[in-house]
Formats: C-alpha cells, structure tokens, sequence
C-alpha cells in the first residue's frame, strides 16, 4: 500500500530537453535499487517540461527518498540542465491500484 508521494516538476533549459529525458530514464535503475519506492515514473509533460512521479509506503520511504542517489544526482545537474530548481511537492495518496507486474519502458 502506498500512502505517500512526490510531484516534481523539471523545466529543461533551451537545447537541454533530450539530456532531461536522458537523465530521467538513466534513474529508472537507481529507483530499482530503492525498496521503498513502490512507484516512479519519469515523464514529459511538453516540449521543455518534465516531471516525475512517485509513490511510497510512508513519510521514511520519501524521505530515504530525498536524500538518495536520484536526488542527489538531480540536484547536481540541475545548474546545467534547468531553468529554474525543481519544484518538489509532497503529496498524500487517497487511493491507488498498482499492478502486481512490474512494468519498464526506456524508449
């Protein structure tokens, strides 16, 4: 069951939209290695806007989170590849319905 979650909205700077993308799919094997992250998905919302999405069982879960390699890596790079920080928003889960399959796409 997941109770908890986090928006967070990437803005690439001009010429940066495919490193976004790239950097995105590259975290999908470093969540992997998250057991607490019960969901995630990176996404693109438009042309320059990305975000990602995920979900977990409770408030350690996001905070380990937080403060993990996804995050830190984030962090780092944004400087070079946004136009403005991050916007991280916390999120309570009302309901969910998560497959019992896993499920991958890095196209």
């Amino acid at each position: 069951m997941v109770t908890t979650a986090l928006f967070v909205r990437l803005e690439a700077k001009p010429g940066k939209e495919e490193e976004v993308a790239g950097f995105l799919k590259s975290g999908l094997s470093i969540v992997q290695q998250e057991p607490a992250t019960t969901a995630w998905f990176g996404l693109r919302l438009g042309p320059s806007t990305f975000g990602i999405f995920d979900a977990f069982p409770d408030e350690a879960g996001r905070q380990a989170h937080l403060t993990g390699r996804v995050a830190a890596a984030l962090m780092e790079k944004a400087g070079d590849l946004l136009s403005q920080p991050p916007s991280i928003e916390k999120a309570d889960v009302l309901a969910a319905k998560l497959s019992d399959r896993n499920v991958e796409k890095a196209a």
